[in-house]
């Protein structure tokens, strides 16, 4: 009979990198968190895992999981698990670790092969952070690593179309904010940070204010590798748009917008503000574009036109053409995907607003990082 071979604390190891920190999305022997492995003569192994924070909200999922692993481990009989916390100095060397050679400054400058896509509107009410979420949301369902910034100060919203519990707060790991993950998509907000009182009161804030936020969600959140950032932008033309200007003057800009030909000229002041700043206008996307009849008609309810006329007005300003990317109708389905926080392109994916948004994500999701003076369908 051949004697079976004991596992080794390398064996065991090998099995611990397919254990994945939750929050931070890296594996858990990559980011330090496995200090000591041991394996005795009867085939038990000994493991110390050392979690980023105390209270760490992933803890238990993280031991189960590293239980698991070094339970697969061929020879193994049997795991011990201590589970301890990192001190500060080896948690100040893990988020420098994640900082890269950044000390400082957005991780989305020129130099990144993100996309960058600024959403915005001339004004509210046009389903601007419905299209972002649901966007983000087909972007990762496509296997994109997808981040969206709700740079809505006054009026966010994105956390409850993604279905992430009001009381859900960012983890800090020294200086970095983990961002909370929901259907595949890491999302940050103002209203991840505000207490309960605070979330039935208006945020109040001036343009200083307002620059800092965003400029810090942009450099201590950690998204990690992202092939797609969306930002879903206040409507308007103020402070904030200004400040994603400065801050990401190589972000390409879709101005969301109703069928309305009225709601052309509105839509055209936030794609100049985007062009003042250096940022390229990628398309235009209508929303509220008819309601489906059962016959097969449409019911034009905010009229035609809008869209197309907002992208022949936003090209007169650029050498290459504004295309209208979309058109997306009226639905009952993607007005309950917002209430729910189950975006209608997985909850309905066959609705026609959600064919419409999956196409969009299509047409984006094929795009390099730039392609200035090209044709989007190139």
């Amino acid at each position: 009979m051949t004697a079976l071979l004991l596992p080794t604390p390398d064996s065991v190891l090998e099995s611990l990198r397919s254990v994945i920190d939750p929050e931070i999305r890296k594996p858990i022997v990559d980011l330090g968190m496995v200090s000591d492995v041991e394996v005795d003569q009867a085939g038990v192994a000994s493991v110390r895992i050392k979690l980023t924070i105390v209270g760490c909200p992933a803890a238990e999922r993280i031991e189960s999981d590293v239980r698991a692993a070094v339970l697969r481990t061929e020879g193994v009989t049997d795991a011990l698990i201590d589970v301890t916390v990192m001190s500060p100095d080896q948690r100040k060397a893990l988020t420098s670790a994640l900082r890269g050679s950044r000390v400082s400054g957005s991780r989305f400058g020129p130099e990144s092969l993100t996309r960058v896509y600024a959403v915005t509107s001339g004004k509210g009410g046009v389903g601007k952070s419905t299209v972002t979420a649901n966007l983000a949301v087909a972007f990762a369902a496509r296997g994109l690593r997808v981040g969206v910034v709700d740079a809505d100060v006054h009026g966010f919203s994105i956390p409850g179309l993604l279905g992430i519990p009001a009381d859900a707060t960012p983890t800090k790991v020294g200086d970095l904010i983990l961002p909370p993950v929901a259907h595949g998509v890491k999302a940050i907000s103002i209203g991840m940070f505000l207490t309960p009182a605070q979330r039935g009161q208006a945020v109040a804030w001036r343009g200083p204010m307002l620059h800092r936020t965003v400029a810090q969600f942009l450099t201590d959140v950690f998204f990690g590798d992202l092939d797609v950032l969306l930002l879903d932008l206040p409507p308007g033309t103020g402070d904030v748009a200004i400040s994603v200007g400065q801050l990401l003057p190589h972000a390409e800009v879709i101005v969301v917008t109703t069928p309305q030909p009225a709601a052309a000229d509105v839509a055209e002041r936030s794609g100049i503000v985007a062009r003042q700043t250096g940022q390229r206008i990628l398309g235009v996307i209508e929303n509220m574009a008819g309601l489906p009849q059962p016959d097969g008609s449409t019911l034009d309810l905010f009229g035609r036109g809008g869209g197309i006329e907002t992208a022949k007005r936003l090209s007169a300003g650029q050498e290459e053409t504004v295309p209208l990317l979309g058109s997306v109708p009226l639905s009952i389905a993607l007005r309950e995907g917002g209430d729910t926080g189950l975006p209608i392109v997985l909850s309905s994916p066959e609705d026609p607003a959600a064919l419409a948004i999956l196409a969009i994500a299509a047409q984006l999701a094929t795009r390099s990082r730039s392609l200035a003076g090209r044709s989007l369908l190139s």
